[in-house]
């Protein structure tokens, strides 16, 4: 048990360094908050907790493909802000396009033998 409080205390200190980073300065906290550091982490976590190699790797390519579908929302989210859209408005609507475009990903990959 205490190690999983250790394991959701250290991935909650990432989440609000980034959010306190970018209050100073928003592109210095965007940098860490698209640093892999969650990926790391994970990664690290299923290393400890199996040490399976195949399962890592296989984590691993997985990330690389669902990343791709959501940096539109990065490009989506200030685009609606910048139009006027209410946050709230605006966030439902990055977060279902990134939905769709996680399908999308899914259906695409596995044309391709990619299973995800």
């Amino acid at each position: 048990m205490l190690y999983l409080v250790l394991k959701a205390l250290l991935s909650g200190v990432i989440i609000m360094a980034v959010s306190e980073i970018a209050k100073r300065s928003p592109a210095f906290g965007a940098l860490v908050a698209s640093l892999p550091l969650v990926s790391l982490l994970a990664i690290m976590w299923l290393w400890r907790d199996t040490g399976d190699t195949k399962r890592i790797a296989d984590h691993a390519e997985a990330t690389f493909w669902y990343v791709l579908p959501s940096l539109p929302m990065f490009l989506a989210l200030p685009g609606m802000l910048r139009s006027g859209v209410p946050f709230w408005w605006a966030l439902l609507s990055s977060c279902v396009l990134t939905f769709l475009l996680y399908l999308g990903t899914v259906i695409v990959a596995a044309r391709f033998g990619v299973r995800l």
